[in-house]
């Protein structure tokens, strides 16, 4: 059984901060769940440009408002405070908080730990972290 609290995530180096989000990781690759679990706070007024090609994501909404555009159709729905969206097609979209939102976010494959988006918007795939990784 695995007990964490986001109190003791936010102080570790699970908390990863990046442009226009923080993301503790309460769950990582190395858990052995087979997903990773966040809980990420997107800061208001950013413009968050994503897509997950490596993986497939899924967010609650749990504070806050904002707009998430699918880049392939250019639809914009709004996000508020109990709406989940998952991006089950690796979806290019930009999210775009109004004001700072608090959400829950599971990965699949799981994050290692210290991802950043790169320039496409991506977290690499884990064969490419394994390569990044010196062997011992």
């Amino acid at each position: 059984m695995i007990i964490r609290k986001l109190k003791d995530i936010r102080a570790t180096d699970r908390n990863v901060k990046s442009e226009g989000w923080e993301s503790a990781r309460m769950l990582l690759a190395g858990d052995g769940m087979g997903f990773s679990f966040h809980v990420t706070t997107l800061y208001a007024g950013s413009e968050l440009k994503m897509h997950y090609k490596n993986h497939l994501e899924a967010v609650l909404v749990l504070k806050g408002t904002g707009t998430i555009e699918d880049l392939a159709t250019g639809e914009v729905h709004r996000l508020k405070a109990g709406m989940l969206y998952a991006l089950n097609e690796n979806d290019r979209h930009i999210v775009r908080p109004e004001t700072e939102m608090l959400t829950a976010c599971v990965f699949n494959p799981p994050v290692t730990g210290n991802e950043v988006h790169d320039e496409s918007g991506a977290y690499p795939a884990e064969e490419q972290l394994r390569q990044a990784v010196p062997a011992e």
